[in-house]
């Protein structure tokens, strides 16, 4: 008689090989932008479940890593590019985006370059800010008759998203929507 598995138990994993790596590089890149490093990570804890052995693994990611660079389906530059550009809009200071992309395995060079891109582009840290400040909620965007209670909530929240506190004061010292906005263009007057 054949023996009967007990459900909750997990299957073996498969063997990892080249196709197996292969194909779970292209589904995850089709569902995620990601730098080479990232890539790399992902495909590295495969092979950790896989249980074989992670020099070899090592070296089929590698292959497979360059020639997806020399193909052009990664390309840590673009990915640096965007990514700064998302985070930026979404309000996060050059140094959370600098964090941020160097934990998704972006070269330092290609960091630098992304964040001085930013400037070039007229997302400065000033948009930034206010951008935050409009997705939270805060300054110009409390009831006038709170504002002056949260005022150091304000402060706090903007100096832990790594905004310098000149800036936060800068930003939170506008009366209005309207005239944050202004901040954000550029039209304000200080």
């Amino acid at each position: 008689m054949a023996e009967t598995r007990n459900p909750r138990e997990r299957k073996p994993p498969r063997p990892v090989t080249a196709k197996s790596l292969d194909n779970a590089a292209v589904f995850y890149l089709s569902r995620f932008a990601s730098s080479s490093g990232n890539l790399r990570r992902v495909l590295m804890r495969k092979v950790a479940r896989g249980g074989g052995d992670s020099a070899e693994g090592a070296a089929l990611i590698e292959a497979l890593i360059a020639r997806y660079l020399a193909s052009g389906l990664l390309n840590d530059q673009a990915y640096a590019a965007s990514a700064a550009a998302s985070l930026a809009r979404r309000g996060a200071s050059r140094y959370v985006v600098a964090g941020k992309l160097a934990q998704k395995g972006v070269p330092a060079d290609l960091v630098k370059e992304a964040i001085a891109n930013l400037a070039d582009n007229g997302s400065s840290e000033l948009t930034s800010v206010c951008a935050l400040i409009r997705r939270r909620r805060l300054g110009p965007y409390r009831d006038p008759a709170k504002r002056d209670d949260y005022r150091q909530k304000d402060l706090a929240t903007l100096a832990r998203a790594g905004f310098g506190i000149d800036l936060a004061r800068r930003a939170l010292q506008v009366a209005d929507v309207e005239g944050l906005e202004a901040l954000a263009r550029g039209d304000a007057e200080d």
